[in-house]
């Protein structure tokens, strides 16, 4: 994946990302010398030729989704236009800077270069996540999937109700209040965060307490089930402890790894909901901006 994308064709998008760098620096510091009828800023005619290269760019970078979805287009491969748009995406911070020469205020305009850069940063973390989550993904899949994992859970809780029914009626009502109890994902906030939205009731408890141990329902259960066992009268009761809490153990390692994989899985898709909407707002303020300086060109 790294060299597909960042190292794609020998690194040919980093080269020309640092031929445009230096090119750019170098038509920049040709302004605002001492003979200079004005100092660096985007109204020269080499702020004008930096705008015009990181308005392209914007336009052209836009259009990776577009190339993305165009399964029949031979415009390059999508490898190609992924690794350019990196390189070039960052490069283009440079540009806009340069062509703006640093001159802000409350105006459309910096509103304009303020998105660029949200645009920038969101894609620096979809860069991130592209490259390094689906290997943790893969890590945690490497056993069995999602399916797996689900079909494994539905038959330990099965195991669970059967064996708890040869226990008291307060062990009971615990151990099936976990079960019934338990919950996976929730809002995308609790997805991301991978919180335990679990609830369970212990017994001789009111609502509020087994409210307050929300969250920790796995690790109620195990702590009761392993303080239950050196005060066994039989063997039999204390084999049914053990077997319970080693039910429950794997139970907790399966719930840990299907929230850990909800919540990877949604790291890798929330960038989409900033970048994407934020592209388009760079996109308005972009034609905004042009038209304003052209009419008081």
């Amino acid at each position: 994946m790294r060299e597909s994308l960042l190292g794609w064709q020998q690194y040919r998008y980093l080269k020309w990302g640092l031929a445009l760098l230096l090119l750019s620096v170098a038509l920049y510091l040709t302004q605002g010398g001492s003979n200079a009828a004005q100092p660096a800023n985007g109204g020269t005619w080499q702020g004008y030729v930096l705008g015009t290269v990181g308005a392209l760019l914007i336009v052209w970078l836009s259009l990776l989704g577009v190339r993305k979805r165009s399964y029949k287009s031979t415009a390059g491969t999508v490898q190609g236009w992924a690794s350019a748009h990196v390189y070039l995406g960052t490069v283009l911070l440079v540009v806009a800077t340069l062509h703006c020469a640093l001159q802000f205020g409350l105006n459309v305009h910096t509103l304009a270069y303020v998105l660029m850069c949200l645009v920038v940063i969101s894609g620096f973390y979809g860069l991130y996540a592209y490259m390094h989550l689906p290997g943790r993904l893969a890590t945690i899949q490497s056993g069995s999937g999602q399916d797996g994992r689900l079909d494994e859970l539905a038959k330990i809780d099965a195991r669970i109700r059967d064996t708890s029914q040869r226990c008291d009626a307060n062990l009971q009502s615990l151990v099936i209040s976990a079960l019934e109890l338990t919950r996976v994902g929730g809002s995308a906030w609790q997805q991301l965060l991978a919180r335990d939205r679990s609830r369970v009731t212990v017994p001789g408890s009111d609502t509020r307490k087994a409210q307050a141990v929300a969250n920790a329902e796995q690790e109620v259960v195990i702590r009761h089930l392993a303080g239950r066992i050196p005060d066994a009268r039989k063997q039999s009761e204390a084999e049914v402890l053990n077997e319970l809490l080693g039910l429950f153990g794997r139970r907790q390692v399966l719930l840990h790894q299907l929230r850990r994989e909800v919540q990877l899985r949604g790291l890798m898709k929330i960038w989409l909901y900033f970048h994407i909407p934020l592209t388009v707002g760079l996109l308005v303020a972009l034609v905004v901006h042009i038209l304003t300086v052209f009419i008081y060109w």
